[in-house]
Parts: C-alpha cells; sequence; structure tokens
C-alpha cells in the first residue's frame, strides 16, 4: 500500500459546521460505521446494509453530525469494494486502514464497533492508512481477468494431476492402452471415449468415465484460457507499451506489475514505496556492532514473482545483467542476494516505466544538479571559501 501523510482537521475561521471523521467496518450484508470530531472523540455509531440503499442512508447518517471530510475503511478491495465507489462518487475522501493494532484490541476487546472507530481515529490522524485503488479503469478490468485466468489454470493443473494418477493406479488392460502417449494424445483420446455408463460398477469402466470426464475438463478449460489471454494480451498493450518493450518483460509480469500500480499509479508516490509495495525492499536488521538487513517477506508477492522472473530471465540472456552479476559474485555476494538486488533494481526501472511525471521530475532534478556541480566547480577555490565564509556569516 502507498503511505501518505493527512493533514490535521481543524475548523476554518468562520466555520459553522463542525468537522468529522467516519470510520467504517465492512462485512458481507452489514457495515458497522462510526463518527468522530476533531478532537477523536466517538458522535456515534450504527450498522447499514450492504446495498445501494444502505450506502445512501449511511452518507446522510454521518453528514449529519457535521462536515465529512475523510472516512476511513477496512477492506476497500474486498467487502467495501461498493461503499469506497459509493462515497467516491459524492466526493468523500476515502483512505484504507489497516488492521487495528494487536496491543490495544488486547487491551480492549474485538467488536465491530470497536473495529469501526478504530478506523475513524486512525483516518483522523492520518496512521495505518493509505490510498485505496480507484478500481475504476482498463486496469481493473485486466485485474479481473487475469484473475479468472490464473483460477482456471490452477483447476486445468488439478485435472492433469488427477487424469496421470488414474492412469497410473487404473487396471493393466486400461492402462496399457494410454501409458504411451503424449499428454495431448492421452487427453485427445480420453476425450474422445465412449464408455458405457450402464456399467459404472465395474472399476474399468468408472475409470473409462472418469478419464474422459477430466480430458473434457482439460480441453474445455484450454479454450477457456486461449480466450482470455486474447482479451488480455491487448490490454497489457494499450496500457503499458514501454513496459512491453523493456528486455524480458512480458504480457504476463507486465499484467501483474499493472495490476500492482491500479488504476491510480499517483497513489504511490516514490520508487521506495514501490518497491516497499512489491516486497523487494531489504529491511534494516542491525544491533549492537553488527550492520546487516534481512529479507522482506510483506508486500505483494504477486508482484515479487514477477520481478523474480524478470530477473531470472535477464541473468540469462541480458548481456548488462550478466557483467552486473559477475561483479558481484566476485565481491562475494551468493546467487540470491544477487537476485534481491537485481529485483530491487527492477523495481525501480519499471516504477520509472509506469510513471513518466517521476521520470521528468528525476531527470529535472539530476540536471539541476548538474548545473549547480558547474557553477561552483568554474569559480576559483579562494571565491568558493569567501561564498562559503559570507554565508556563514549571515
Amino acid at each position: 500500500m502507498a503511505s501518505m501523510t493527512v493533514p490535521a482537521l481543524h475548523p476554518q475561521p468562520g466555520q459553522l459546521t463542525a468537522v468529522v471523521v467516519g470510520g467504517i467496518d465492512t462485512h458481507r450484508d452489514l457495515h458497522m460505521v462510526a463518527v468522530v470530531d476533531g478532537d477523536g472523540m466517538v458522535l456515534g455509531t450504527e450498522s447499514f446494509s450492504t446495498t445501494r440503499a444502505g450506502y445512501r442512508a449511511l452518507l446522510r447518517w454521518m453528514r449529519s453530525f457535521g462536515d465529512l471530510r475523510r472516512v476511513g475503511i477496512e477492506g476497500t478491495g474486498s467487502y467495501g469494494a461498493g461503499v469506497t465507489r459509493h462515497l467516491a462518487d459524492a466526493d468523500v475522501e476515502v483512505l484504507e486502514v489497516d488492521r487495528p493494532d494487536r496491543t490495544d484490541r488486547r487491551r480492549r476487546g474485538k467488536s465491530d464497533t470497536f473495529d469501526a472507530i478504530c478506523a475513524a481515529q486512525a483516518a483522523l490522524a492520518g496512521r495505518r492508512t493509505s490510498i485505496p485503488k480507484s478500481r475504476d479503469g482498463r486496469v481493473e478490468s485486466l485485474r479481473v481477468l487475469k484473475l479468472t485466468r490464473a483460477t482456471a489454470i490452477r483447476a486445468r493443473t488439478k485435472a492433469l494431476q488427477l487424469l496421470r494418477h488414474h492412469i497410473v493406479s487404473a487396471p493393466e488392460e486400461l492402462r496399457d492402452q494410454v501409458r504411451n502417449l503424449t499428454r495431448m494424445q492421452l487427453i485427445r483420446t480420453c476425450a474422445t471415449w465412449r464408455p458405457d455408463t450402464v456399467g459404472f460398477r465395474d472399476p474399468v469402466v468408472a475409470t473409462r468415465i472418469s478419464l474422459k470426464s477430466l480430458a473434457r475438463r482439460i480441453l474445455e478449460l484450454n479454450d477457456e484460457i486461449a480466450d482470455l489471454d486474447a482479451l488480455i494480451e491487448p490490454l497489457v498493450c494499450e496500457l503499458a507499451p514501454q513496459l512491453l518493450a523493456a528486455c524480458c518483460i512480458g504480457v504476463e509480469t507486465a499484467g501483474q506489475l499493472l495490476v500492482t500500480f491500479g488504476d491510480n499509479p499517483a497513489r504511490i508516490r516514490s520508487e521506495p514505496a514501490f518497491a516497499m509495495l512489491c516486497g523487494v525492499a531489504p529491511l534494516p536488521a542491525s544491533s549492537g556492532m553488527t550492520q546487516r538487513h534481512r529479507l522482506n517477506r510483506g508486500g505483494d508477492r504477486q508482484a515479487n514473482r514477477a520481478l523474480h522472473m524478470i530477473a531470472i530471465s535477464r541473468l540469462r540472456v541480458d548481456e548488462r545483467t550478466k557483467i552486473y552479476a559477475a561483479k558481484k559474485t566476485a565481491e562475494g555476494h551468493s546467487k540470491l542476494e544477487i537476485i534481491r538486488c537485481l529485483k530491487r533494481l527492477l523495481a525501480r526501472e519499471v516504477y520509472y516505466l509506469l510513471h513518466p511525471d517521476a521520470t521528468a521530475q528525476q531527470a529535472a532534478r539530476s540536471q539541476t544538479s548538474q548545473l549547480a556541480g558547474s557553477s561552483i566547480t568554474s569559480q576559483p577555490a579562494g571565491a568558493q571559501v569567501r561564498s562559503t565564509s559570507g554565508g556563514s556569516q549571515q
């Protein structure tokens, strides 16, 4: 998630209505809502249904307490997706709130009311909050299609494993017919069988029926995956052609990185924040005289996997990556450490490819620093000293 700094809420001079902040603990059928004032005092709690009428009543109820500035919501990507869209359409600032602090939960206990109050207080203080994905553009369409494709691939893998298992344990007269076939030959042969279902009590007939069912399921899943690929590829090409032009970044990895960014990439404010989101930023783990970093096991693991695949591919085909790996190996780094370094560098490259504004700002800063450095070096040494001493005297 992209962290952000939230300004404090105080009534402006001449402002008649009080400033209030809301918090929502989301569930499938009912959302628990709490409202606090600018000092964090609870003004009210109420539950609302997860329907459009419930969302309208929820917004009216929160605005009845004063000027609603922002709302903290738990689970904006799951049960809170609907209310997040409704509040965003009503021009209400929405923040995603992480789960409550465990120490506070052990002290106060667990209830939906407490969770809603904690969400409101976190949104008020800007603590444990982030900007949620907008989920209103082509990246959301890509996410839904990719998720469906992933489930289809997992179902096909399970069906293939079960097909092989049935053949291993099948009766000999049936196993001899298919044991020397390739995978596609096996699938097509089993799919064309017409076993007599009347004799399903016989193990041979029952195995034939099962193999035919699994083979047809695999073929249908192959067609489903191909249809989804035909939709996903043009979407990725439209959204990030510059990403596909980079070395060893294909449709699958580029699509996952786009989904991690979301439809509102401005929510990720810096390149280190993106590295932390992908779980490739090393975490300090120093103590005393020992200075070291440890592996980051958090973040979006699918984005981490995409960066890992790109790094492995570049180690095989990209000459610059090979030179970098050889240099790190000579310095005494292990292969796993080199891959971690590559993933961190890849996160930086991907961020600037998907964030052209940040690229322009970085170029402007580097040009400014170069001009400043050239102006300093062009002065005589005595002038630099006089300028420095004069600045200190002022």
